[in-house]
C-alpha cells in the first residue's frame, strides 16, 4: 500500500492517517458490533447510529455507548482506548418486531450509575423512553401513531431540561414532548401560534396537559436532522428541500437561512462556540455558515458522494492567544466574524450541551499581533470516506485590517403572535433557559465578496481536480439505499437551469486550494465501488442523467434553484472560498453513518454495524500493542 499522502490510490481500507498533530490509529480491539462480529446485511435498513453518555461511575470507567443495527439496539460499557471491547457482555440488548430503531439520545442531566434516560425513535413513528441499566421501558409516545405516522429522523433532549425532548419526522414536522404528559387517544387538534416563511408553529388544543406541546412544520419534504446551539437557545434544521433554517427556539423566530448547492441537506452541526454552522448533504459538499452574518463563508469539497454526518472537534479547535482582555463565555455575539479571539478553552466532555462555551473577547486595539484561529471539523459520507477539515483565520477574517461594519443578510422576521405565548410552554424550572431575543431585524444589505478569495489552510494532500465540485445525486429513500450522490457536476445555473460543467469546479480547486494537484483522475483506478458514487461521477453521459434528475422528487425545481443561486442564500462556487480536506481516507466497506469526536479518540460507524475507535495521537494507551492486522475484520495498516 502507498504511504500516507502518496500519489497511488488503492481501494484498500486505511487503518491510520496523519495530521499535523500526529497519527490517528484504528484500535481493532476497541471495535463494537453485534456479538457475533458478522457484518450486517444493511440493504433496506435504517442508518446505524451511536449515542454516548457518562454516568460518573466511581470506578473511572463511566462511559456508556448505545448503537442500533437493524432491528437490534445494544448498550455497552465503552472502554475506548483503555481496554479492549467485550462484546459478550452487553448491559442491555433489545430486538424490536415490526419496526426498527432509527435514532436515540441520552439525557446527560439525569444519568447516574444506576439509571439513564434513553430516548429511541422508530421507523414507524413511535418514540420510546427506556432505561437500559434498569432494563425498563417507562413510556411509549405516539404509540397509536395518531400524532405522526412517518419515520423518526432525529430525537434530542432539550438542553438544560430533564423532561422536554424534540422529535423530527420524515414528514417535515417536529414535535415538542414532555415526559410527564401523556398522549391522547384521539388525533390532536392544533392552534396556530407562529407563522413565517416556509414554517409554522402550532400548540396542541387541550384542557389538560398532553403531548405534543408544540408542532413545528418546517420547509418541504423530510426534516433530516436538527441540532441545538451550544447554549440551547437556537435550533438549526437541515431539510430535504435543501434549506438550512436557524430558529430562536423559545421564541420560535426564524434567525436565518441557507440553501444547499444542490439537493437536500442531510446533516448539520454547530461550532463549539456557536459562531458557525456546518451542513452537508446531497451536493457532496460541506458548507460553512456564519451565525452572526447569516451567510455562507466557505464550502469544502472532498467527498465523492452524499455527506451523511458533520461534526466539530472540540479538542482540536483552538485559538492561539494574540493578546487582549479575557471576555465572558457566551454563544451570542454582538460583533461580526472579524472580532478576534484572545483565549478559548473547550471542554473535553462528551455532552453536547455542556462542552459548548468559550471565552471570547474583542481584539485589543493596541495589539497588532494577529490571532491564529483554527476550527477543526470532520465529515463522513456514503462514499465510505472520512474527511477532516481546518477552518482558519484566512477564511474567517478575509478583510484585514478590520474595517467592515457588521451586516446581517437574509434574516427573515416572522409575522406572528407575541413570543410570550411560546414562553407559556416552558414553565419555570422546566427548561432552564432564558428567553431568546433575536437581534436579526430590519432590512439588510448583502455583504460584498472579496476580490481575491482566501486559500484554505491544509496539509499537502493528493487531490482530485477532475472530480471536484458538488454533484447531482440519485434520489434515495430516507432509509438510505447505498446508491448515492455525485461529484462530477454541480447545480443548476443560469439559462433554463443548465448544469455547471465539472471543469468550472476543477478550476475552482486549482484557484482556491493550496493542496497539491499532481494527482489526476487518469492516475486513479477506473474500477470503483459504483454504489458509493453518484450518477454524474460514474456515467459517461452524466449530462443526460443529471437532466433527468431535475425532474426527480428530491431535486428542487429549476426555477427555485435559479432564483437562489448567486444570492446570499446560495453563493456561486467562485464567490466563496473552497476548502480541501486535510485528510480524506476510505475507512469502511459500507457507507459511513457516524462521526463523534471524544477527548482521546474519534468514533466512526458504518452500515455494516461496526463501531470503530480511532485513538488520537499519543492516546493509544493500553492497547498500543494490539496493532496486529490479523485482528482487523477489514483493512490493513497504512
Amino acid at each position: 500500500m502507498a504511504a500516507e499522502g502518496g500519489g497511488k490510490e488503492t481501494n484498500e481500507i486505511k487503518t491510520q492517517f496523519t495530521t499535523r498533530e500526529g497519527v490517528y490509529k484504528l484500535l481493532t480491539h476497541s471495535e463494537y458490533s453485534r456479538p457475533n462480529r458478522v457484518p450486517f446485511n444493511s440493504q433496506g435498513s435504517n442508518p446505524v447510529r451511536v449515542s454516548f453518555v457518562n454516568v460518573n461511575d466511581q470506578s473511572g470507567n463511566g462511559d456508556r455507548i448505545c448503537f442500533n443495527v437493524g432491528r437490534e439496539l445494544y448498550f455497552y460499557i465503552y472502554k475506548g482506548v483503555k481496554k479492549a471491547a467485550d462484546l459478550s457482555k452487553p448491559i442491555d440488548k433489545r430486538m424490536y418486531k415490526g419496526t426498527q430503531p432509527t435514532c436515540h439520545d441520552f439525557n446527560p442531566l439525569t444519568a447516574t450509575a444506576e439509571s439513564v434516560s434513553l430516548l429511541v425513535g422508530f421507523s414507524a413513528g413511535q418514540v420510546q423512553l427506556t432505561d437500559p441499566i434498569k432494563k425498563e421501558t417507562s413510556k411509549l409516545f405516539n404509540e397509536e401513531r395518531l400524532i405522526d405516522k412517518s419515520r423518526v429522523t432525529c430525537v434530542r433532549w432539550v438542553p438544560g431540561s430533564e423532561s422536554l425532548f424534540l422529535v423530527a419526522h420524515s414528514s417535515g414536522t417536529m414535535y415538542l414532548y414532555n415526559v410527564e404528559n401523556t398522549c391522547g387517544t384521539a388525533v390532536p387538534h392544533y392552534q396556530l401560534l407562529k407563522q413565517g416563511e416556509n414554517y409554522a408553529v402550532h400548540t396542541c388544543k387541550s384542557k389538560s396537559g398532553r403531548n405534543p406541546l408544540l408542532r413545528w412544520t418546517v420547509g418541504e419534504g423530510a426534516l433530516n436532522e436538527f441540532a441545538f446551539s451550544p447554549d440551547g437557545k437556537f435550533l438549526a434544521c437541515a431539510s430535504q428541500d435543501g434549506y438550512l433554517r436557524v430558529f430562536g427556539f423559545d421564541a420560535a423566530e426564524l434567525h436565518g437561512t441557507m440553501k444547499s448547492y444542490f439537493g437536500g441537506l442531510l446533516c448539520v452541526c454547530w461550532s463549539p462556540d456557536g459562531r458557525y454552522i456546518v451542513a452537508g448533504g446531497e451536493d457532496d459538499l460541506v458548507t460553512v455558515w456564519s451565525f452572526s452574518d447569516c451567510r455562507v463563508i466557505a464550502r469544502g469539497h472532498g467527498h465523492k458522494s452524499w455527506v451523511s454526518v458533520v461534526a466539530f472537534d472540540h479538542c482540536t479547535t483552538s485559538v492561539e492567544d494574540g493578546g487582549g482582555a479575557s471576555g465572558e463565555p457566551t454563544a451570542e455575539f454582538s460583533g461580526s466574524d472579524e472580532d478576534f479571539y484572545d483565549h478559548i478553552h473547550f471542554s473535553a466532555g462528551r455532552d453536547r450541551a455542556n462542552s459548548t462555551h468559550s471565552q471570547i473577547s474583542k481584539r485589543n486595539s493596541t495589539d497588532s499581533r494577529p490571532v491564529s484561529v483554527t476550527y477543526r471539523f470532520g465529515s463522513v459520507g456514503q462514499d465510505t470516506q472520512l474527511c477532516l477539515w481546518d477552518l482558519t483565520e484566512d477564511i474567517l477574517f478575509p478583510h484585514l485590517p478590520l474595517s467592515r461594519t457588521r451586516t446581517h443578510t437574509n434574516v427573515m422576521n416572522a409575522s406572528s403572535p407575541s413570543a410570550t405565548a411560546v414562553n407559556a410552554i416552558f414553565p419555570s424550572g422546566t427548561n432552564g433557559k432564558d428567553n431568546v431575543s433575536n437581534s436579526s431585524t430590519g432590512a439588510n444589505t448583502p455583504n460584498s465578496l472579496p476580490g481575491t478569495l482566501p486559500r484554505s489552510n491544509s496539509l499537502p494532500q493528493a487531490s482530485n481536480p477532475a472530480g471536484s465540485g458538488g454533484g447531482a445525486s440519485t434520489p434515495n429513500s430516507h432509509t438510505g439505499s447505498s446508491s448515492s450522490g455525485s461529484t462530477a457536476a454541480a447545480v443548476v445555473t443560469s439559462k433554463g437551469g443548465g448544469i455547471i460543467d465539472s471543469a468550472l469546479i476543477a478550476a475552482g480547486v486549482g484557484k482556491f486550494a493550496t493542496l497539491s494537484l499532481h494527482e489526476t483522475r487518469k492516475d486513479r483506478p477506473e474500477k470503483e465501488h459504483k454504489r458509493m458514487h453518484s450518477v454524474g461521477h460514474i456515467g459517461s453521459k452524466s449530462g443526460d442523467k443529471l437532466s433527468q434528475l431535475g425532474n426527480s422528487r428530491t431535486t428542487p425545481n429549476k426555477g427555485d434553484m435559479a432564483k437562489t443561486l448567486g444570492t446570499t442564500l446560495c453563493p456561486r462556487m467562485e464567490e466563496v472560498p473552497l476548502l480541501e480536506p486535510l485528510v480524506c481516507k476510505k475507512i469502511a466497506h459500507e457507507r459511513l453513518t457516524v462521526l463523534i469526536f471524544l477527548e482521546d479518540c474519534l468514533v466512526t460507524a458504518c452500515q455494516e454495524g461496526f463501531v470503530c475507535t480511532w485513538a488520537r495521537p499519543g492516546k493509544v494507551g493500553l492497547l498500543s500493542s494490539q496493532n496486529n492486522p490479523a485482528n482487523s475484520p477489514s483493512g490493513t495498516v497504512v
